[in-house]
């Protein structure tokens, strides 16, 4: 990579530099106060900084902060500004800095509307709000009226039930009252001058038109948040929409009340490398990271002013790198025993699923697209042949068969070998799903979306041509999120932990070498991104997926294991209950056993927990039941059985014999995951709570509040020298200690000397590295991976690591020894993991 490259993936001399962070999930539940209570508790843990979820003024009633309505406002009800100075003045006071969620892409429909003042004069003044280019609307569609789709039926039945009503509200800030409809908790402006019109009349005349919620994913003309329509996308690569909307986050960055950013979804927004540009401008090329996933051997576009990602190309490898290649069999034969259409394997599934959302959720999308396609096309005489249907048929397959979020194709720009790689690819995937007289037309787009000259000579750019580039690209990130991670991760379930946000199933697992290669790559290209093992949008955290791993390196009796609950249960199970739904369920409640409730003897996950799992992942997979198209029938018999898994003392202690047998493996994996993420090259990110054992699944699960003060007298207790008994404590352990020897040791893990060091074993079920500071080892992780083959092959016996010269200690046990070979039975008696520093450090303590 070049110098200029990678000079874009440091900030400037100067700017903040966080060496890990520690994600707080803000909220009602967790305010800005609550936050600096817990700061003491977090500067012990070890982190250099808290990294805050969205903190701008977000729709009544939000728990995530992502539906943004004000721009110019911190949170009210996190403590408003105030409350945000407080917080940030307690973690300066403890040493440790900020760094900030920011939501460029798009803003809140909220209900009621008014709290987006913004979209309110949208809708009351249409095309001439001083507003009205914040927002991608499409004014020729739709006779020049914004579609919100927000009826709970059809028009006249609405009306029919008088449930519509004109009304006069006096907003907030303002003195006089304002006409207005209501429908239930919507109230909606009334165009001027037209208050005084019969309701019906009324209707025809606003800037907006009310539609049953269904006919949004068909008739949608403002570009939203996938297929969320309570969001609506915002133009921020309008420099007047950009300044607007981040005025308030580059004030705290410019007085220091925050260090640094993170963008969330950088690629739904037209030009994500001109919007990372003008961040860059605006902020002195501060420290920002981009939540973008990678997909395959995909790299950063080397346009883009970011450190990095926000660490899902991290995360799947290193829980691949702790399962086992030997249990697929056993996992593909059950997968295929409960659900035959597996056979055919992932590829057609995702494909199938990618298909499935463009004719439903994202048909709004996809019609947009091909009509502005057929646009392009009209306005060419050269390309006035290519019909609308074939264009249609043509761009459908190009997004079912893109195999990433875009392509990053700029207007005007020459795009990038890679870009058109992955445009042509896709392209000879679609044409062997088309029929020979689609060909043509294929091509044609092809060119289009790729800026070539085609049609009529010289015909490169032009408005609608700029702006097709632009909007597939978009459609593309919708499709690629819809189709595979809120669908075909759902219906995967081989092995459901490798069903990952950003991640890569087809591998299954993947051995020392490979991982010690991606751990080179990532840290000469990308050394201060971010790293994680667990965030707000996985759909496992990090122990759920350890445990699920386990499943791989028992597959034989994980068989055995099912096939008893399966015998235990059959009484009780519906003919309603397919085989998807049940190998779901088997798997999350391995993945969610407790080892460490009940007085140690293991429990397994709350029976309202784990109903509000198998709902939400039910139908999200959208095979018998769908959040629009709900089968309750079949969702009571799901439940059912869960619960009379749950509730039957056999099935209890089946699943507990199986947790009890593989604790081994657990503690393994759990340990080493983390030790190996917290030490690897970036920037450290600990999810809340994720520093002790507490296996979550997706939200709203994962953002249930934290025991801080249980874990910080744990963190005590462990400080003053007891004993880490419980895996939780164990964890706890690990994580402090790596924590507080990366900000020991700052210029090792994020200096621009920093360095990554595979070392040798002479097992394949330890994996070692240094990290190196000017070319000098300083710190050494060793963990255990694979603890069931290890076992079964008569432990470490005379295995050995080649440690670096000199003397060293472990900072999780206190055993020291010297560089060279280095038995591993002897440094990994107590635990599976060591971090080793030089010996002059004090071992376990602040460094």
């Amino acid at each position: 990579m070049t110098a200029p490259v990678l000079a874009r993936r440091r900030p400037d001399p100067g700017r903040p530099v966080p060496v890990s962070t520690y994600r707080l999930q803000l909220g009602p539940d967790l305010t800005f106060d609550d936050a600096a209570r817990q700061v003491p508790y977090l500067a012990a843990l070890g982190v250099t900084h808290l990294y805050l979820s969205p903190v701008l003024q977000a729709a009544p009633g939000s728990t995530h902060g992502y539906d943004v309505v004000d721009h110019t406002r911190v949170s009210d009800v996190m403590g408003g500004r105030p409350g945000l100075d407080r917080l940030a003045a307690a973690a300066h006071a403890h040493g440790l800095g900020t760094v900030l969620d920011v939501v460029p892409n798009h803003m809140a429909v909220p209900v009621p509307e008014w709290h987006n003042r913004a979209l309110w004069s949208v809708l009351a003044h249409g095309p001439e709000s001083e507003y009205a280019h914040w927002f991608d609307v499409d004014w020729s569609a739709g006779d020049g009226a914004v579609l919100l789709p927000v009826l709970g039926a059809r028009l006249p039945d609405v009306l029919a039930a008088d449930q519509l009503a004109l009304d006069e509200v006096v907003l907030p800030g303002d003195e006089t009252p304002t006409a207005v409809l209501r429908y239930f908790d919507h109230v909606l402006p009334v165009r001027p001058g037209t208050e005084s019109l019969a309701l019906t009349d009324l209707l025809e005349h606003q800037h907006y038109r009310l539609a049953y919620w269904r006919v949004g994913d068909e008739e949608l003309n403002y570009r939203r948040f996938f297929d969320v329509g309570s969001l609506v996308a915002i133009r921020v690569e309008d420099e007047r929409v950009f300044d607007a909307t981040h005025a308030l986050v580059l004030e705290l960055l410019a007085d220091g009340t925050i260090d640094g950013l993170r963008i969330d979804h950088p690629d739904g927004l037209a030009d994500p490398g001109g919007y990372l540009e003008r961040l860059a401008e605006r902020t002195g090329r501060s420290w920002v990271a981009v939540e973008k996933i990678l997909e395959g051997d995909e790299t950063l576009p080397p346009d883009w002013e970011t450190v990095g990602t926000t660490g899902y190309d991290a995360l799947w490898r290193l829980q691949e790198l702790f399962v086992d290649p030997r249990g697929r069999t056993n996992l593909a034969r059950l997968q295929r025993a409960a659900e035959p259409d597996a056979s055919e394997g992932l590829e057609p599934l995702v494909a199938r699923s990618k298909a499935e959302v463009l004719d439903g959720a994202l048909y709004a999308e996809l019609h947009r697209l091909t009509d502005l396609a057929r646009a392009v096309c009209q306005d060419d005489p050269r390309l006035r042949d290519h019909a609308w249907r074939a264009l249609h048929e043509c761009l459908a397959a190009l997004l079912v068969e893109f195999d990433r979020y875009r392509a990053y194709v700029v207007p005007g720009v020459e795009p990038r070998r890679e870009a058109v790689d992955a445009v042509e690819a896709a392209a000879a995937r679609a044409r062997t799903d088309l029929p020979a007289d689609r060909a043509e037309t294929l091509d044609v787009l092809v060119a289009l979306l790729l800026g070539r000259e085609v049609g009529s000579a010289g015909r490169t750019r032009g408005p609608r041509r700029d702006e097709l580039v632009v909007r597939f690209q978009q459609v593309c990130g919708a499709v690629m999120a819809k189709g595979v991670e809120d669908t075909a991760f759902y219906r995967w379930t081989e092995l459901t932990s490798l069903c990952e946000v950003g991640a890569d199933p087809v591998p299954f697992s993947l051995d020392p070498h490979a991982w010690h290669a991606f751990a080179e790559t990532f840290g000469a290209l990308t050394p201060l991104a971010m790293t994680t093992g667990s965030t707000h949008d996985t759909k496992r955290n990090e122990d759920t997926r350890a445990a699920l791993g386990v499943l791989s390196e028992r597959g034989g009796a994980w068989e055995a294991t099912v096939a008893g609950l399966e015998a235990r249960t059959r009484t009780r199970r519906s003919a309603l209950v397919d085989g998807h739904a049940a190998t779901l369920l088997w798997q999350t409640l391995a993945g969610t056993w407790d080892p460490d409730a009940d007085e140690g003897r293991g429990a397994p996950i709350a029976e309202d927990r784990l109903a509000d799992y198998l709902l939400k992942a039910l139908r999200e997979a959208k095979l018998r039941t769908s959040w629009t198209d709900g089968d309750t029938a079949y969702e009571e018999a799901v439940v059912e059985l869960a619960r009379a898994t749950l509730t039957d003392d056999a099935c209890v202690e089946l699943l507990r014999a199986w947790s009890r047998d593989g604790e081994r493996a657990l503690r393994a994996a759990s340990l080493g995951i983390k030790l190996v993420q917290l030490t690897m090259p970036g920037v450290a990110d600990v999810y809340q709570g994720s520093e002790g054992f507490a296996p979550a699944l997706v939200d709203p699960d994962n953002r249930r509040p934290v025991d801080h003060e249980a874990l910080a007298a744990r963190l005590a207790r462990l400080d003053e020298g007891a004993g880490a008994r419980t895996l939780s404590d164990q964890k706890l352990l690990v994580t402090s200690r790596a924590l507080r020897v990366r900000r020991a040791e700052p210029e090792t893990f994020v200096g621009a000397g920093a360095g990554y060091l595979p070392l040798p074993t002479s097992s394949p079920c330890a994996v070692a590295f240094a990290r190196t500071r000017d070319g000098e080892a300083r710190a050494v992780t060793v963990v255990t991976r694979l603890a069931t083959e290890l076992d079964g092959t008569g432990g470490w016996r005379e295995h050995t690591v080649v440690l670096p010269e000199g003397r060293w200690n472990d900072v999780l046990t206190g055993v020291r020894v010297a560089g060279g070979a280095v038995r591993l039975d002897a440094l990994l008696a107590s635990l599976p993991a060591a971090l080793l520093v030089p010996d002059d450090a004090p071992a376990g303590e602040e460094r």
